[in-house]
């Protein structure tokens, strides 16, 4: 049986040089590896009391959901600026070059919720520290932050350092 890692394609210089680029597509497309990503990203909940998958938008739906369905949780979508149709709330966040805003229906999250969030990459940190502060302003509890791959050089565990944070693939590089 593979590791995880092998299912995990390495594109080097880019989107720059000196870049090498983690491409979890190559994850997806491989029913094995899918099947393992799930898997693994579960594992890191084992013991983990909670009421509420939250995923970012959009890689956090795609590995959220399973999990949110296998453990028969609700799953709750953050997502970009403008995309949720009922009220919501919103934080912004720097990016690289800029900002970006991500919203969460207002009624998603009930005061006292214990909550896992989900995404498939920690870098930064920014996206998902955006999205445990909008959990936090409805009166939820974030009580785990898993990532499928983490980006150990940008330094994004460190912005996280309040929460529980697990990946299950660690690179140490950008």
């Amino acid at each position: 049986m593979k590791k995880i890692e092998e299912y995990v394609r390495s594109i080097p210089d880019f989107p720059e040089e000196g870049i090498i680029f983690r491409d979890i597509t190559s994850v997806l497309q491989d029913a094995d590896g899918l099947h393992l990503a799930i898997d693994s990203m579960q594992a890191l909940l084992d013991g983990v009391d909670f009421d509420v998958v939250v995923g970012a938008e959009s890689r956090g739906f795609v590995f959220g959901t399973p999990i949110a369905y296998n453990l028969h949780k609700p799953f709750v979508l953050v997502r970009k600026k403008g995309k949720l149709p009922c009220e919501t709330i919103s934080r912004s966040y720097d990016l690289e070059y800029g900002t970006a805003e991500i919203e969460m229906h207002k009624d998603s999250i009930k005061p006292g919720q214990r909550v896992v969030l989900v995404d498939d990459l920690i870098a930064t940190g920014g996206t998902i520290e955006a999205a445990a502060k909008l959990v936090e302003e409805l009166g939820g509890k974030v009580v785990k932050i898993i990532f499928l791959m983490e980006l150990a050089g940008l330094k994004g565990r460190e912005r996280l350092k309040d929460y529980d944070v697990a990946s299950v693939i660690r690179y140490d590089g950008k």
